[in-house]
């Protein structure tokens, strides 16, 4: 094979089957892990979304949604029961296919070795093998920006206003409808590239061709039932994103940048993050062809943002993910598999996984089960049981609920038949139950209400609210959430009896 530039890349096929089966086989890892981990709270969260498929929802775009249905669809297809497997199925592809559009846009930067080198980086990097693991937003995000990414380096190795041009920018745009479909962050990946093309009158030179407008046409086409439903819900998704990144300050932003900081070193490895930045650095300094410069702009316009945003509002570690898929490019066409730093920098990689992956499973981490993030997924069946025993000793329709919309989920979830639950969302952060009919809605005069709230010291605050809309509130049993011995946090089940009518008003809440 030759490389896109003419350089003869030897033993080229060879790296790349061996890249190939490198990809596959982290598939097949992904996806036993994720049939063994329970769900956590926003995954059920999305599975609620799946059972109310919309064009958009308040705190997404849809993509999450479709592929969770998609999972439990196949698996009803098959005679299977709903699972975290048919959950997490399509999620952990899109998140290997992700890996797989990196590998290829290295292929075409550094032949056969680089496609090898990203694969295996992409592999073992604590935010690729853990992350996509999960059903969360950011799987078909990084796939659709992947993928995009790919088709624009695709069009930029074209000669300008050729067909092959052209038809790649067109892939290219529908790529970015997808990502906008994904995350709402996805923005950054136009914003980036159109800043690399005023950068330099080489790019600049293809704005005289019609790729890239059709490639504007076509992501705005795809996009166009997220911006519909958003119209007709007053913005809502938008609004919310938009003051959940960038809202007013709070606590210090020099501990909101050592936060983010120790998140990318944690999710990206120290020495893979180094080398990540200094492939990049390089690349600026090398004058590299356009190609390479528009992915090089793309990584840094991602991280800069995240580290300006940092100052405003707390920035979660996995948010700058999609950054890492030209940087990781970068990186494997500029050091050969046989770099120490590299080797070494896999290797610490490959040890953290496996830390991960052996912790998720059986805890092996002295963090108490209360501050360890894993643990949010355990002792829900336990939970969802006393709820279900509580309910069993009410006359009369009776529903389920709790106060903040994960833990809803995860009772939906784990509950006999996968019941509607209700979010009392009185007090907490906005979320999508609030725009689905309420209690108050569905209920009839005389219905009961069973809830699962934190464990406080006397009557928590939405009992106390409840109670005059019902005739009775009974403290019932606890309910701990339990990691095997260890006691993660303590619910306390509630059975609000006869409902009379009303609902309480939510007092103003800030995200």
């Amino acid at each position: 094979m030759t490389h896109p530039h003419g350089t003869a890349m030897p033993d080229d096929a060879r790296h790349w089957r061996t890249a190939l089966v490198v990809s596959f086989a982290a598939l097949v890892v992904r996806l036993l892990f994720a049939a063994a981990l329970p769900l956590f709270p926003d995954e059920t969260y999305y599975w609620d979304w799946s059972r109310h498929l919309a064009a958009g929802y308040f705190d997404h775009p849809p993509a999450i949604a479709v592929l969770v249905s998609a999972g439990t669809a196949l698996a009803a297809l098959v005679g299977a029961p709903p699972s975290a497997f048919a959950i997490r199925l399509f999620p952990v592809i899109a998140g290997s296919a992700a890996g797989l559009f990196t590998t290829m846009i290295a292929r075409r930067l550094g032949g056969g070795a680089a496609a090898l080198t990203a694969a295996v980086v992409f592999a073992l990097m604590p935010l690729a093998a853990s992350g996509p693991i999960l059903a969360t937003p950011d799987a078909p995000l990084l796939a659709t920006s992947a993928a995009g990414l790919y088709f624009v380096v695709h069009a930029l190795d074209a000669a300008p206003g050729s067909r092959t041009s052209t038809s790649n920018w067109m892939i290219a745009g529908a790529c970015l409808g997808l990502a906008f479909s994904s995350k709402y962050t996805s923005i950054l990946l136009p914003l980036t590239i159109t800043a690399a093309v005023l950068l330099r009158p080489s790019l600049r030179a293809r704005l005289r061709e019609p790729g890239p407008y059709l490639a504007c046409l076509v992501a705005t086409l795809v996009f166009l039932p997220v911006l519909y439903w958003n119209r007709e819900h007053d913005w809502i998704s938008f609004r919310f994103q938009i003051q959940h990144g960038l809202g007013t300050p709070k606590g210090s932003a020099l501990k909101r940048e050592l936060d983010l900081i120790g998140g990318q070193l944690g999710l990206v490895s120290p020495i893979l993050f180094a080398l990540a930045a200094l492939a990049v650095w390089r690349t600026f300094r090398q004058h590299a062809n356009d190609a390479r410069f528009v992915l090089a702009v793309v990584a840094t316009g991602s991280w800069i943002f995240f580290a300006w945003s940092a100052i405003r509002r707390p920035v979660e570690a996995n948010w700058p993910a999609p950054s890492y898929i030209p940087a990781i490019a970068l990186l494997a066409a500029l050091r050969p598999p046989t770099d120490r730093w590299l080797r070494g920098g896999i290797a610490l990689a490959a040890v953290l996984v496996a830390v991960i992956y052996v912790h998720a499973l059986h805890p092996i981490l002295p963090l108490p089960a209360r501050r360890d993030p894993v643990a949010r997924s355990a002792g829900w069946s336990g939970v969802a049981t006393q709820v279900q025993r509580a309910r069993a000793t009410l006359a009369g329709r009776t529903f389920v609920g709790s106060d903040r919309y994960q833990e809803v989920s995860e009772l939906a979830w784990h509950s006999p038949g996968r019941p509607v639950a209700f979010c009392t969302c009185i007090n907490g952060r906005h979320n999508q139950y609030e725009l689905w009919p309420g209690f108050a809605a569905v209920a009839g005069i005389g219905d009961n209400l069973v809830l699962a709230l934190d464990e406080t010291t006397g009557t928590p605050d939405t009992a106390e609210r409840l109670s005059p809309y019902f005739t009775r509130v009974v403290r019932g049993a606890l309910a701990p959430l339990l990691r095997g011995p260890d006691t993660v946090s303590v619910r306390r089940v509630w059975m609000l009896e006869d409902y009379r009518g009303g609902w309480p008003a939510r007092p103003a809440v800030q995200d």
